[in-house]
């Protein structure tokens, strides 16, 4: 009876000290979001000055694995050996709103348009860690095994970290360039311990470059960006998210002058190991793909252009990464084109 009881009270402990299914990028969770890009991304605004760009983001992902562990801990003053492997599955459902401001310089800046953007967040965030740990456990009073299973459910609605940009854009013809840095302030909820959080947690540098072919004469149109993010060290966990590399894209057909439809999709690979003294499980990378459709419409709000996109990616061929599907509908207010002037013939009487 005594034993028994020891060996429930070390498996307790042990299940509320346990990790979470071993995902690289610390979670699974990157700073960069594949899909932030797509479309149009290095067609230069069409006037400078102030827009505002709000999306809508739905994600929703789950993730199963493994973790074998052999550690010692300590509850009092008993100390165990514990050889166990952790098995289960995570599922995370989240809703964001993400705002973006940005102001349209009328100067060029090496021969591009430039622009600075300061974008927010703010939403929820609902997640289950559900799984089963079995093992051994050596103690002062024998050696026995046990298995137990149990499940976490974490939800929460805050702020999320800011994301300033900085972004360069080139016209030639129908050849567009582009070229961004971005990063992460992490000032959103996060807590090291809780499985839900909206922030990041650590700091985060990004940055790009792209290409648009755009033929306003057929409506023809393809873009693709490519990004690297460097990941600075989670105070919190002393755990450094290895090198992100992302690349989005988007291809798509401008059926009128109003109406786009086509496909966009993402490629999200991890080329550096995580480290730190946070990091027990050695060199991790994570990978996932998506693809999907999306449609677009422009129309007049005023003075002022209006653009609704909506697309959605379904994920594949992830790696030590939640995969599932996702949802944008974003809606971009900017200045018009400006009028091109007119002339006015003088009237002949005779």
């Amino acid at each position: 009876m005594r034993m028994t009881k020891a060996f429930t009270a070390l498996a307790f402990a042990v299940t509320l000290s346990i990790p979470t299914i071993v995902e690289a990028d610390e979670g699974g969770v990157s700073f960069w979001i594949p899909g932030f890009f797509g479309s149009l991304a290095a067609v230069p605004a069409q006037a400078p000055g102030w827009s505002v760009t709000s999306i809508y983001w739905h994600d929703s992902v789950s993730a199963a694995g493994d973790v074998a562990r052999a550690r010692e801990i300590q509850i009092g003053r008993v100390p165990a050996n514990l050889t166990a492997s952790f098995t289960g599955n995570v599922n995370a459902n989240l809703n964001l709103g993400l705002v973006a401001g940005t102001y349209t310089f009328a100067t060029p800046v090496l021969g591009a348009q430039a622009s600075a953007s300061l974008l927010g967040v703010y939403g929820s965030n609902s997640s289950t860690l559900a799984g089963t740990l079995s093992g051994q456990l050596a103690t002062p009073l024998g050696t026995g095994s046990f298995s137990r299973f149990d499940s976490i459910n974490s939800s929460l609605t805050a702020f999320g970290d800011l994301l300033p940009m900085f972004q360069l854009k080139w016209n030639a013809g129908t050849n567009n360039f582009t070229t961004y840095v971005t990063g992460d302030i992490p000032v959103g909820a996060y807590q090291s311990t809780r499985l839900a959080n909206i922030g990041l947690g650590h700091w985060a540098l990004d940055a790009g470059a792209g290409y648009t072919y755009f033929d306003p004469k057929t409506g023809h149109e393809a873009s693709a960006v490519l990004g690297f993010t460097y990941n600075f060290v989670n105070p919190s966990t002393q755990y450094q998210s290895g090198v992100d590399m992302h690349l989005d894209w988007g291809v798509s057909q401008f059926l009128t002058k109003q109406w786009q439809v086509g496909l966009v999709g993402y490629l999200y690979q991890e080329i550096g190991c995580d480290s730190g003294s946070g990091d027990r499980v050695g060199c991790f990378r994570s990978r996932v793909q998506g693809i999907g459709p999306q449609v677009g419409y422009i129309f007049p709000v005023g003075d002022m252009q209006g653009y609704l996109n909506l697309k959605a990616y379904g994920e594949f061929a992830n790696a030590n990464r939640p995969a599932g599907w996702n949802l944008w509908l974003t809606f971009n207010l900017s200045p018009a084109a400006p009028t091109p002037p007119t002339t006015s013939r003088p009237r002949f009487t005779k």
